[in-house]
């Protein structure tokens, strides 16, 4: 290939590189965006979207045998089509593949299959299918985000799989055991319980996703025993052994040892950064002690002209982070620096109930020696969640005893994903508790439980 030279050269085209490289575009940048498979990166071809897909599959599945009675909806005998669920979700990746594709081409990015790895500070070799070449670069982006993370003694294999395995498996398995109760353990285990595994969840700390407030984690856990799954908590996998067809582990814990049997183990610990190979060294790039790459403000490195963004710098693993930081990257290296909202960064874990949060915990609130008031509301008072047959969970509103103004927002029920845009709202915009609760919202919806919680912090929730 010809060697050429960009304005920009971007290093992934999962969510945080595609989306910058689309507004360096739209800014005048001349862009290449360099890609080992497909574009969309684990989010989308491996992560948040095909696991989205077999959720709201699975869900539909689940209730079809579970709820639909209650609605006057007979179903005769149910079956569940697996290759069928598979194919949707593969065609809904492969649509959302051809979308990244076509606004490349729109804004004239220079998309290129292959590994690239620094090989000065303002140039990258990139290996292809067909040779290799080297990107002059007046400035270089690395967002390759991360990958699983394996368990210790206990390395990959075909019973022992990654969230990318479970994606993909050809057949419900009879057990399924799942090291982790964060929230791809959550939602994957939530989609094989569903369609028909026995699923059990071993985690090493107190609680289901560890780090959300404890008035939705508690409630969570037992929503999800309710449908089927089993956990584990404060429970440490000592031993793992694997035959032609099953996995056996020992765990430890409090009471002593227990034994276990599955068809697979799905690890799901967590994510390690993508740092391997990109050429650190050869640039001079430095790491922090967890293996991320530290950038300032502007999302530079240690070095002038190389930046760095999403899942190999520190902070929360997540896609919407990224996306947000590629277009702040992007935005200061060419004079466009704008305010950040770092610490508003909302998490969602989409069982069901959904859980989602945004801001401090109470218990942040209180090591933090904040003066706060709580107030809370259930969807089991809202007319819609009552219409949905959705009524589990509640909103949590934190705010400042002074100001009034909101600490955090912690939901647990339908449609959390989507009710916690206007609690991050909220709270960029420094609207008060009393002010979201004054605010004519729409009736019969499940945004009045936000409404509701948000007068609760007053004492005026009026439908409870």
């Amino acid at each position: 290939m010809e060697n050429i030279s960009y304005d920009l050269v971007i290093l992934g085209a999962g969510p945080g590189g595609y989306v910058a490289a689309i507004r360096a575009a739209q800014l005048g940048l001349r862009v290449a965006c360099v890609e080992k498979s497909q574009p969309g990166g684990t989010c989308l071809n491996r992560g948040c979207i095909p696991s989205k897909a077999l959720l709201d599959s699975s869900e539909l599945y689940y209730q079809a045998g579970s709820s639909f009675k209650r609605h006057g909806i007979t179903t005769g005998e149910l079956s569940c089509d697996l290759t069928a669920m598979m194919k949707r979700k593969d065609r809904i990746v492969t649509t959302m593949n051809r979308g990244i594709q076509s606004l490349f081409k729109k804004h004239n990015i220079t998309s290129i299959t292959g590994v690239g790895r620094l090989e000065s500070t303002n140039s990258v070799s990139v290996e292809t299918p067909d040779g290799a070449t080297t990107l002059s670069a007046e400035r270089i982006l690395l967002a390759t985000g991360s990958m699983p993370q394996a368990l210790p003694g206990a390395p990959w294999g075909e019973r022992i799989i990654s969230s990318t395995e479970a994606l993909t498996l050809a057949a419900v398995p009879e057990k399924l055991l799942v090291v982790g109760a964060g929230a791809i353990g959550l939602e994957l285990g939530s989609v094989w319980s569903r369609l028909g595994s026995e699923v059990q969840v071993i985690e090493m700390l107190n609680s289901v996703m560890p780090g959300m407030d404890q008035d939705i984690t508690a409630p969570l856990q037992k929503a999800l025993q309710k449908q089927g799954l089993k956990f584990h908590l404060e429970t440490r996998v000592e031993r793992v052994q694997t035959t032609d067809s099953s996995v056996e582990i020992t765990t430890q814990n409090s009471t002593g040892t227990s034994e276990f049997s599955a068809d697979y183990l799905l690890v799901a610990i967590g994510r390690a950064p993508c740092t391997e190979g990109l050429g650190l060294d050869t640039a001079g790039v430095e790491l922090n002690d967890q293996g991320r790459i530290p950038v300032g403000a502007d999302f530079q490195t240690n070095i002038s002209g190389i930046y760095a963004i999403g899942d190999v710098t520190p902070g929360p693993m997540l896609a919407h982070r990224a996306e947000e930081e590629g277009i702040a990257a992007v935005e200061s290296m060419t004079g466009h620096p704008k305010l950040q909202h770092a610490t508003l960064i909302p998490g969602v874990v989409y069982t069901d109930p959904e859980a989602a949060a945004v801001g401090l915990t109470e218990a942040q609130a209180k090591e933090q020696g904040l003066n706060y008031q709580c107030g809370s509301f259930p969807f089991i008072a809202n007319g819609r969640a009552r219409c949905l047959q959705a009524t589990d969970g509640l909103v949590k509103v934190i705010s400042e005893t002074d100001t009034d103004r909101i600490l955090g927002v912690h939901i647990l029920g339908p449609r959390a994903s989507d009710l916690i845009a206007e609690a991050v709202l909220a709270m960029r915009t420094g609207a008060t508790a009393l002010e979201v609760g004054e605010t004519i919202h729409a009736h019969p919806t499940l945004p009045e439980v936000f409404k509701e919680a948000a007068l609760a912090v007053h004492g005026r929730a009026i439908h409870i």
